[in-house]
């Protein structure tokens, strides 16, 4: 039986999703826990490949068609040759990024729609799908500034305001479709209230994850 337990981060650039996995490791290490910390687009070799040409910002005329399904074959790799694996052994897995994000950007930015979303989510992942995610929501004026200070943006990174104001909003509607999974995490209080919350809602899975 998979006793694993799979949490995946998603939310908008520079929204902090990478900081909060990293204190969340931490603290569950710090517990005993095995952890497994892995990201996407990416994670094993195959897959960090196909990142580097999704985001290389001199790939402009990639089209949202090549965008969408280069996205959802990192994936599938990812979850062939990590994910799938690490949660059968019965270890945490933690992600930066996973099929929520896609809806994200492809769907709500790009304009692709549900049922072929839908149909190709059910093709990458097999299945496996997040016990938990956790949605750092923060204003997207905010989180680009954040973005801009880390240096050279990336492709994603570069579009317009209201592509990624689309990309919020429809982090946001998944979280009222799936309130059982997805917790919205206020990411405009201080990194210790995130982390803190974050625990909060890591706790209950994990007491869920050992119930009989």
């Amino acid at each position: 039986m998979n006793t694993g337990l799979f949490i995946t981060f998603e939310g908008v650039e520079g929204c902090g999703k990478s900081t909060q996995l990293g204190r969340l490791q931490a603290w569950l290490e710090d517990q005993g826990h095995s952890v497994v910390v892995t990201r996407e687009p990416g994670g094993t070799p195959i897959a960090e490949a196909i990142r580097e040409i999704l985001l290389d910002p001199a790939h402009t005329a990639m089209g949202p068609e090549a965008e969408l399904l280069l996205y959802e074959a990192a994936r599938a790799q990812h979850i062939h040759e990590k994910i799938g694996p690490a949660l059968a052994e019965g270890q945490i897995v933690l992600c930066d990024r996973f099929a929520d994000s896609t809806t994200a950007y492809q769907g709500a930015g790009r304009g692709f729609g549900p049922e072929v979303l839908h149909e190709l989510h059910n093709m990458a992942t097999g299945g496996v799908w997040p016990d938990l995610t956790l949605l750092i929501d923060l204003d997207v004026r905010v989180g680009l500034e954040r973005a801009r200070n880390r240096g050279r943006k990336d492709r994603l990174e570069r579009e317009a305001i209201d592509f990624h104001q689309r990309v919020r909003d429809g982090f946001l509607a998944l979280a009222q479709s799936a309130p059982d999974r997805i917790a919205v995490i206020d990411g405009d209080n201080s990194e210790e209230i995130v982390a803190q919350a974050i625990q909060a809602r890591v706790e209950a899975a994990l007491a869920k994850r050992i119930a009989p």
